[in-house]
């Protein structure tokens, strides 16, 4: 069993004292840049990552999980959910904390979260890691260097997202049935409304579940003969209620015939178009249907109510714990494990199904 690298394994590498290690991770503008990348570099080819207190040192355990993600935050979604329900402002990111959260009561664990990789992802991962005993992230928020040396010490679950990178192959992974759920949705458009002149909201290409979504919704249209792109009609970043508003009126004044359908790769922006379509006074579903994915609360809130894919965000959460435990418990040898949890298509009003 390989050796757990320490501030002195690094500093002695780097060639500097352990007070500039210790500097770099707690206050990295106080030392100068290429000392600092110098001192980072080796810390990732040793594997290094800073223990969170003197507790931990003793003995390797913190009774703590740690999740990093990036800020999902929609102003727009969680005013419009004012105090309707509970958990009608509760977003995509929202849920997944809860799950995490209710499991690793569950265990006997506090969860740690970083919710936004802003402002240097290096150092705030590393100070993450070093103070929790397990670590769930989501998919490409954070460079695979950086995941790779955390993953060395502790165990290291990946949420959402295709298992793409080879250098993390040896991962676990949680995603959902993103494609499947999104081409059962195109296919119901299709052929059970008969609407063929469609068109689909994406993300950033970065997002690998909003680009799954995408790919569900080709096959979909190939296997059905509808004319259809390599590339979605618009790509939205962020995708948030604001942004998907601005894209139902650049889909509407963009010339030609309206889209019979408007496919948005998440709820919020499908809620924003809803209020665009409103105000353009379109009628939907009658004259546009519209379609999101992810399930939020606000979607039921809407009106028309939107038709969606629902995907389980809580258990999502849920099974990143109980993964991180199996690890903590003995199975940090067993081989990595993919999970694929399955989703569900809702239909409702904004599609014409269900009520108004």
């Amino acid at each position: 069993m390989s050796t757990v690298p320490t501030v002195y394994d690094v500093a002695g590498q780097a060639g500097v004292s352990i007070a500039t290690v210790s500097r770099v991770y707690r206050n990295p503008d106080s030392v100068r840049a290429e000392t600092r990348e110098r001192v980072l570099a080796v810390a990732r080819e040793l594997g290094y990552v800073p223990s969170g207190n003197a507790r931990g040192l003793a003995s390797r355990s913190t009774g703590v999980l740690g999740l990093c993600f990036p800020d999902y935050s929609d102003p727009d979604a969680e005013s419009e959910a004012g105090d309707a329900e509970d958990d009608a402002a509760m977003l995509y990111s929202d849920q997944i904390i809860r799950g995490m959260e209710r499991a690793a009561r569950r265990h006997g664990y506090a969860l740690l979260i970083a919710a936004s990789l802003q402002g240097g992802p290096e150092s705030l991962v590393a100070k993450v890691a070093g103070r929790v005993d397990g670590f769930a992230v989501l998919a490409r928020t954070v460079p695979t260097e950086e995941l790779e040396a955390i993953s060395r010490r502790q165990p290291v679950v990946m949420l959402a997202g295709p298992r793409e990178d080879e250098q993390l192959d040896h991962l676990d992974h949680i995603e959902v049935a993103n494609q499947d759920g999104q081409r059962e949705l195109t296919r119901h458009l299709i052929e059970d409304h008969g609407l063929r002149r469609l068109a689909f909201v994406g993300g950033d290409r970065t997002s690998p579940d909003a680009e799954a979504r995408f790919r569900g919704y080709r096959e979909a249209c190939l296997a059905a003969g509808v004319t259809v792109g390599d590339e979605p009609d618009l790509r939205i970043d962020p995708m948030t209620q604001a942004e998907g508003a601005r894209a139902a009126d650049a889909l509407l004044d963009r010339g030609g015939e309206t889209p019979a359908a408007m496919l948005f790769a998440n709820d919020q922006m499908a809620v924003g178009a809803l209020h665009t379509l409103e105000r353009r006074g379109v009628r939907v579903p009658e004259e546009v249907a519209v379609t999101g994915f992810d399930g939020i609360a606000l979607g039921r809130l809407v009106r028309p109510a939107l038709t969606t894919v629902r995907q389980p965000m809580l258990r999502l959460g849920e099974e990143a714990v109980e993964q991180l435990v199996r690890r903590l418990g003995g199975g940090r040898a067993d081989a990595p494990r993919s999970l694929v949890l399955p989703v569900t298509v809702v239909l409702r009003a904004s599609c014409g199904c269900g009520r108004p």
